[in-house]
């Protein structure tokens, strides 16, 4: 099984192994519990509670199928999934060495990993649970022994409380106990509440973190904030039939101008164009979804963009990746087994094998959202850049090492290696590829 086969599979199992629809089957059985409760309780009679029993039997017996069913296509996916991966593995014929493990002395950044994953997750009773059991046993302190008596808390702050600061290494320990920090604990918190409430089409307190973090958005070049209200003004013009808010004045199309009125004028400077077409699409309300705005006002996917967007702008506020680290090293790992397992088995038939630490022998082929750190090559000093020799655009578009400008440069003026352009070394921008 080639790589791209796998990787295939592996989003098909991403797509059909979530549990949100025997999750929603199990609350409605329970919503049905609860309902036939109140009315036996409100009778208070021998024959309705019969009468109430006999009618549940048969949706109790339709939600118990439809939650085995759902569980049944999650198990089918995994077995789909773990069949796909033996077969690749064992068309490889290797073996991975087993006499090392390059891990082993990593255990206390693995644990970080797991307990990080969890935070971001909203998994925080899991991540409480998985810190305190992960504490080192030969802790003698009082203070460890009392943290394994009584696990790290996880509190979840009010949803509308925004963060105000950056993550700092202090508040993302190699150390599990310190992972008690309330600051890193509420920061997770506060972002999976208004993940939820977006997901509930609740766009208020996405709205509101964004304008009270609307400096530093900018300054990163983020349209979040314009974004997020733009689908606010769309899913008020879409009316109380379309997003189920009470149908008063503040809803419809009369609703989202008055929005647009208070909220727009702040970005016409970047993105007037869009509040035209915005505000041109009222001509066409009786029929839109054959109008020249309609994709404009399509919302099928709008809110799970937005979502991802905001997940994306929150965590680098933060200083942190948009993916879980560890959701993007395993994914990546399991991908890349293959040719490594078969690589490994052709150098052991060699009676080779590869030395050199912290590097791979052969170029891993990964999709396009699992590759980072692009490397930039001077064209003048024909070097690699490095954290400490970043790369330079100049005004004129051309990009350089920065020690390469520095050289180049007389004084405080330069000029291009190649174009005529000169300027003043203070006009150049650092950049992060």
């Amino acid at each position: 099984m080639s790589l791209l086969e796998l990787q295939k599979e592996l989003e098909k199992f991403n797509r059909a192994s979530k549990l949100t629809l025997a999750v929603q089957d199990a609350d409605d059985l329970i919503n049905f519990l609860v309902s036939a409760r109140e009315e036996v309780a409100a009778a208070n009679d021998p024959h309705t509670t019969s009468l109430t029993l006999t009618k549940l039997q048969n949706p109790i017996s339709a939600q118990l199928d439809a939650i085995n069913s759902d569980l049944g296509r999650v198990h089918k996916s995994q077995n789909a999934f773990h069949k796909a991966l033996s077969r690749s593995l064992k068309e490889t014929k290797g073996t991975l060495p087993t006499d090392h493990d390059p891990m082993e002395s990593q255990t206390a950044l693995i644990n970080r990993a797991i307990a990080m994953h969890l935070l971001r997750e909203g998994q925080f009773e899991v991540a409480s649970t998985f810190i305190g059991e992960a504490q080192p046993q030969s802790e003698t302190s009082e203070s460890a022994a009392q943290a394994r008596r009584q696990p790290p808390s996880i509190t979840i702050s009010r949803p509308d409380t925004p963060p105000d600061a950056m993550i700092t290494d202090a508040d993302i320990p190699s150390d599990l106990t310190a992972f008690q920090s309330q600051a890193l604990q509420e920061k997770f918190a506060d972002m999976y509440s208004i993940l939820t409430s977006l997901r509930q089409r609740d766009l208020y307190p996405a709205i509101g973190w964004a304008r009270q973090n609307s400096t530093e958005l900018e300054a990163r070049g983020s349209n979040l904030e314009f974004e997020l209200c733009k689908l606010q003004f769309i899913w008020l013009f879409k009316g109380p039939l379309v997003n189920g808010l009470p149908p008063t004045v503040d809803n419809g199309i009369s609703g989202a101008l008055k929005y647009a009125r208070d909220n727009f004028g702040r970005f016409q400077h970047r993105h007037l164009r869009e509040i035209e077409r915005l505000s041109c699409a009222m001509v066409y309300a009786p029929n839109l979804t054959e109008s020249p705005y309609k994709a404009i006002f399509d919302t099928s996917l709008a809110f799970d963009e937005v979502s991802s967007s905001f997940t994306r702008e929150f965590c680098s506020l933060l200083g942190l990746s948009a993916e879980s680290p560890l959701y993007v090293a395993a994914t990546a790992g399991a991908l890349a087994l293959p040719n490594l397992v078969k690589w490994t088995g052709i150098n052991r038939a060699k009676n080779t094998e590869w030395t050199t630490q912290n590097e791979l022998a052969f170029e891993t082929p990964l999709p396009r959202s699992m590759l980072y750190h692009s490397i930039f090559v001077c064209p003048v000093s024909r070097g690699q850049t490095t954290d400490a020799n970043p790369p330079i655009i100049l005004p004129c578009g051309h990009v350089l090492a920065r020690e390469s400008l520095q050289k180049l440069a007389k004084g405080i003026r330069y000029k291009c290696p190649y174009c005529p352009s000169e300027g003043v070394v203070k006009d150049a921008k650092e950049i992060i590829l």
